[in-house]
């Protein structure tokens, strides 16, 4: 389907959205450029992409639906899985006898057209919409998916055999028939399906005294997920215990283990551990995505000197880059975003880790064992015989450890790795704790980063106004100095803007999310090592210490990179004081 750029501009003048003027100077500048008239109206704002789309399907004859006119029922919704319409912007809303009304932002996307068509076995017909009616129809996929859970638990729950209130004396025999028994299965592929679509990153079972209580923690937040019945537990846990492999009639101790599944959209791996308490096992499974490619350090919330700090660093044959943070700060995936800036075919890369958390092409990944006295020291030693470029330690957590990855450094790696500390600054007294000559430490630290993660505010959050009396409780006016700073520096506001016309933002409760958040975005600290740092790290060594030489060098401490992104509108204030206090 094509459209010359005169008929375009006849139809677009006709439709009295866009007056003649602007219309001539856009088409003016669509000529010079070599773009079309429809792209610079766009870019300039003259024009929406919605109101385009209308345009164009008038132009094509191409019926135009607005889905939210429409009651679409949940099993013709169903049709196109919510991961797949949700990524290529299509949705199912009308299903006749040999036909599938398909609404889209881009009807000239024939690989899903084509996708769906062999999926269903029906005849497919596009209709333009616009992205508001796709909004609308992928919260009506969540609602429904909810609905859909629940009452499938609901239904099989009341099918699960009642067992003996005495299930710790349950033979493994007895364990395994009630973990092959349908309504369990059933049960533990849903709650486990359900995690998924949810963006759940870990699965909470835990036993009480009258009931199974699941959880799941989203953004980072625990949130109440379903009740179950209290005769469901063994044969839950029992089911889990099969799926990772685990000792069915061991309850006594803690077990560790893990499986995979793959839905449509992703393939997941889950990271079991089962744990003995007073009203049975709980388990708590972490959720493992199984891609390390899409994320840049943009994404992660990296910007300014801090991204320039990391790639220069990243630019060296040799040295040590460190992540720090607590556990669920994101450490992780910093490390393997680092990891794919770094991944060209003329370099080797050698990880050793524990687990494995994403899977990368044309990288030797390694998973520690310590039951069979595989550690991350005897993985390191072997490692370096492996002529890589480039080494991944997952976590220094012991002096051997910390030792060979300096010597690593030393000897012409670039090392990448992680430690738990509260700062960037606390890295190195920690070494030197575990036994690290400061010498050494000079001669190999390049950069140390330390982050949180805290939770992105929607789009329909509401701005308020700060006023100093409110900000005095908040943070000094020099840190809040520092913040109009670095949005000066990076023109985000205007050069004579004052602390005052900053703007922050609360969150606003809406459908698609309960509490106003959705998804999450690293706060950072990059802490570049100077030859003043050095000199400190040589005599002194305190986090003190090296703190202040670093702000007074310009770094951005975590808190105060929480501030700027609060100030524009990434996140809000009391998420940055909760991510910073815990």
């Amino acid at each position: 389907m094509h459209v010359s750029e005169g008929q375009l501009k006849e139809f677009i003048i006709d439709s009295g959205l866009v007056a003649k003027k602007d219309i001539d100077a856009a088409a003016e500048e669509a000529t010079k450029k070599g773009q079309s008239l429809a792209d610079i109206l766009v870019s300039r704002g003259s024009l929406t992409d919605d109101a385009l789309r209308r345009i164009q399907a008038y132009v094509f004859g191409i019926p135009f639906v607005n889905l939210k006119e429409h009651h679409v029922p949940i099993e013709v919704l169903a049709l196109i899985p919510e991961p797949i319409a949700r990524t290529h912007n299509i949705i199912a809303y009308k299903k006749g006898n040999d036909s599938l009304e398909v609404a889209m932002l881009d009807v000239e996307d024939l690989a899903s057209v084509d996708s769906v068509r062999k999926k269903t076995g029906l005849k497919i017909l596009p209709r333009l919409t616009d992205s508001e009616s796709i909004k609308h129809s992928l919260l009506q996929y969540q609602k429904s998916l909810k609905d859909e859970f629940g009452d499938i638990i609901s239904t099989e729950a009341g099918k699960i055999r009642l067992v003996a209130d005495g299930t710790k004396d349950l033979s493994g025999d007895d364990l395994k028939k009630m973990a092959e028994d349908l309504p369990i299965v059933r049960i533990v592929d849903t709650l486990l399906r359900h995690a998924i679509s949810q963006s759940a990153s870990d699965i909470h079972i835990e036993p009480m005294e009258n009931e199974v209580l699941v959880r799941y923690r989203i953004d980072g937040m625990l949130h109440d997920a379903m009740t179950l019945p209290k005769n469901a537990a063994a044969g839950i846990v029992a089911r889990i215990k099969i799926l990772a492999n685990l000792k069915l009639d061991e309850k006594r101790l803690p077990q560790d283990g893990r499986f995979k599944m793959e839905t449509e959209a992703d393939r997941v791996s889950f990271r079991v551990s089962i744990l003995p308490t007073f009203y049975g096992e709980k388990t708590v499974m972490r959720l493992l995505r199984e891609t390390g490619e899409g994320f840049t350090l943009e994404a992660l919330g990296l910007h300014g000197e801090n991204m320039e700090h990391i790639h220069h660093a990243l630019q060296q044959t040799t040295g040590i880059i460190l992540i720090s943070g607590p556990t669920g700060s994101g450490k992780t995936t910093t490390l393997y975003t680092m990891l794919d800036i770094l991944n060209r075919p003329d370099v080797n890369i050698s990880t050793v880790e524990d687990p494995i958390e994403y899977q990368m092409k044309r990288v030797n990944q390694t998973q520690v064992n310590p039951d069979i006295g595989f550690t991350f020291a005897n993985g390191l030693r072997s490692l370096v015989r492996q002529d890589p470029d480039i080494i991944m330690v997952g976590e220094i957590r012991d002096s051997e450890t910390a030792s060979l990855a300096i010597n690593a450094a030393l000897t012409g790696h670039l090392v990448l790795s992680t430690i738990h500390t509260n700062s960037a600054a606390g890295a190195i007294p920690r070494l030197i704790d575990m036994g690290v000559e400061p010498f050494l430490l000079v001669s190999t630290i390049r950069v140390i980063v330390g982050q949180r993660l805290v939770r992105k505010l929607c789009e329909n959050k509401k701005e308020y106004e700060l006023d100093k009396v409110a900000r005095a409780k908040i943070a000094s006016d020099a840190e809040f100095d520092v913040v109009l700073n670095s949005l000066r520096a990076e023109k985000l506001v205007k050069e004579d803007a004052a602390v005052n016309d900053l703007r922050f933002y609360r969150p606003t409760p809406s459908t698609e999310s309960e509490d106003g958040y959705k998804s999450r975005i690293g706060i950072h600290e990059v802490l570049a090592v100077s030859p003043a740092i050095r000199e400190i790290m040589l005599h002194t060594s305190t986090t003190d210490s090296i703190e202040a030489q670093a702000k007074k060098e310009g770094m951005l401490t975590m808190f105060e990179d929480g501030l700027y992104k609060a100030a524009r509108g990434i996140t809000s204030i009391e998420e940055v004081l909760r991510a910073i206090t815990e």
